[in-house]
């Protein structure tokens, strides 16, 4: 096992496994400091071999309150227009993490705390997850991809009404929205995530590399120009080892029996 520490934010890998939790008692609020712990151990995870997939989690009890609101309230405009991009490019580090990445919920993710799990491809949580945006009750709106991401995972209409009202939502409603994709008992959570992550640890990097490109960019993009982005992601493919290997193996055994060697 491999460990790397920074102050407030803690990269472990195992088992092809990356793990990114945050370390910030008692709520792990994200700090300056925390969100540049962050971007580190996101661009460390997004750069090392032995990381295959990644979960990322807070404390047992709360996941992230949100950012550090006594840090912020004594910044000045002029500072937060300095600070906004570097803060946007802490959560930006997460999203762009080129493997499978899947955030583990408990207790409380609120404002930059569930802005973070929203950078995640996935969200399994606990029953006594709470979620949500609240900003709009300190006078502003979320910085650090909230609008966008929540806007494209729930769509418009309810996105406003979580923006609007800056309400927690249960686990029963974040999974009917769409916001969480699954409810776990909480000594299951961290294994749970573990689980989902370990299906990708033995499989084709550059493969998984492209679908998560195909889907995270193509949103963003007219239909006709991301039908070209994916052609261009699917033709490279036939470039790496493992998509021989794949193919080969299909026609030899039959489906689902490869040995990848993520090249």
């Amino acid at each position: 096992m491999g460990v790397t520490t920074t102050p407030l934010v803690r990269l472990l890998v195992d088992g092809g496994i990356g793990t990114i939790m945050v370390d910030r008692p008692p709520v792990n609020a994200l700090s300056v400091a925390a969100q540049a712990d962050l971007r580190a151990v996101a661009t460390q995870a997004a750069e090392r071999d032995d990381v295959r997939a990644v979960v990322v989690t807070g404390g047992r009890r709360i996941f992230s309150a949100g950012a550090d609101i006594r840090e912020m309230a004594e910044m000045s405009h002029a500072e937060m227009a300095d600070h906004a991009p570097r803060l946007q490019a802490a959560f930006d580090a997460v999203a762009r993490i080129p493997k499978p990445v899947v955030a583990a919920v408990n207790g409380y993710a609120l404002g930059g705390g569930c802005e973070l799990a929203l950078a995640a491809d996935r969200r399994i949580c606990t029953p006594q997850a709470r979620l949500g945006l609240p900003e709009i009750l300190l006078g502003v709106i979320p910085g650090a991809g909230g609008t966008q991401r929540l806007t494209r995972l729930v769509g418009p209409a309810k996105a406003k009404d979580l923006l609007f009202t800056g309400r927690q939502l249960d686990a029963v409603e974040a999974l009917e929205i769409g916001l969480v994709d699954e409810i776990v008992d909480e000594a299951d959570l961290v294994p749970a995530a573990r689980r989902w992550a370990e299906q990708f640890v033995s499989g084709p990097a550059a493969a998984l590399r492209a679908a998560k490109a195909a889907v995270d960019v193509g949103a963003g993009l007219p239909m006709a120009e991301a039908l070209d982005w994916e052609t261009s992601l699917f033709s490279d493919l036939f470039g790496t080892e493992d998509r021989l290997i794949g193919m080969r193996s299909f026609v030899t055994d039959g489906a689902g029996r490869a040995r990848f060697v993520g090249r």
